[in-house]
């Protein structure tokens, strides 16, 4: 069974080819997946490699976890699933006061409050 292997602190200028030859000294690359940002099309800094065999993958995860790449230390360890619960970090409701969304006029007018 494939095991995907997530592969962090990837130098922007990392190529799909140069991490296929990384991780094929330990076995046999299914695929390679180099994260882009979708507004500029620039490495993000994150790959996923899957490996067709687990045995490989954890050879790999071994082998290669802190190796450096173009002067960084990847960091290099089983992908973990993308958990469904609950919402995304970002947006709204960043828990501090001003951070939710913005009220209209009429909403912020204290009708209580003396008039001099």
């Amino acid at each position: 069974m494939a095991k995907r292997i997530f592969v962090g602190n990837l130098p922007f200028s990392a190529t799909e080819d140069q991490l296929r030859t990384l991780f094929s000294a330990h076995g046999e690359v299914a695929s390679v997946n180099i994260i882009t940002d979708k507004f500029t099309n620039r490495s993000r800094g994150f790959a996923f490699v899957e490996m067709s065999d687990d045995a490989a993958a954890t050879a790999a995860i071994a082998a290669i976890n802190q190796q450096q790449l173009d002067g960084r230390a990847l960091t290099v360890n089983e992908a973990r699933e993308r958990s469904e619960s609950g919402p995304r970090p970002g947006g709204y409701g960043g828990g501090r006061p001003g951070s939710g969304p913005r009220r209209g006029r009429d909403e912020k007018k204290d009708f209580n409050r003396p008039r001099w």
